[in-house]
């Protein structure tokens, strides 16, 4: 189990993805596909299968994605990286992502209580901090899961920092979840949204639940 932030009381889903199966290494050297890296950054695509979770780390779906990073050198010095997330998930039976207990999060509009198994859907949605104190290396490596932690640690040199794994300020991110066929799949609420804008806190809005 791998979290973007360090910090135990930072418990949510978008910076606790987890990936549990394997990512596809594109190439065959763990570099994956549209690997377009040069020393001032590029992009780098996987196909990853990850755990997701909700309120109080709670794992809630299994999420099938296509995952992109990008980066960029800025005239500092330091770098952008941003992560963006495409694919679809499938819920585990359960309590609902936005489901109590929810500390440490602002909750805004209803939510729901529990989730059956196998309802599916869409989500996309993206992840941007700043790497300072650290070197990009374009011909790094990941590994097969290639989470944030792996992906800066494979491709920056030691002494990097990124500030999306120490912390909310200086990290950005918003991810959209979304259920289709409502009725037919007995959704009470068939929307969520997990995100962080102003650097301080994390908002649910919304659930993806049936009761």
């Amino acid at each position: 189990m791998r979290r973007w932030f360090i910090l135990p009381v930072l418990l949510a889903s978008a910076l606790v993805l987890a990936a549990v199966g394997a990512a596809d290494p594109g190439d065959g050297k763990n570099k994956g596909k549209g690997h377009e890296f040069s020393a001032k950054g590029g992009k780098l695509t996987l196909q990853v299968t990850t755990t997701d979770h909700g309120c109080s780390f709670r794992p809630w779906a299994t999420d099938k994605l296509s995952r992109t990073y990008k980066v960029r050198k800025n005239e500092d010095g330091s770098y952008t990286v941003r992560r963006e997330d495409k694919g679809t998930f499938t819920t585990l039976a359960g309590l609902s992502p936005g489901a109590d207990p929810c500390p440490t999060v602002i909750r805004k509009g209803k939510h729901g209580t529990t989730l059956l198994a196998g309802v599916t859907g869409k989500i996309h949605g993206y992840i941007q901090g700043t790497v300072t104190g650290g070197t990009f290396n374009a011909n790094g490596k990941c590994t097969a899961e290639c989470t944030n932690t792996d992906f800066i640690a494979g491709f920056f040199t030691a002494g990097a920092k990124f500030t999306c794994i120490q912390g909310y300020a200086g990290c950005r991110f918003n991810f959209a979840y979304t259920a289709q066929k409502q009725e037919k799949q007995k959704l009470k609420f068939h929307h969520w949204v997990d995100r962080g804008l102003d650097g301080v806190n994390e908002t649910f809005i919304g659930d993806i639940a049936n009761s």
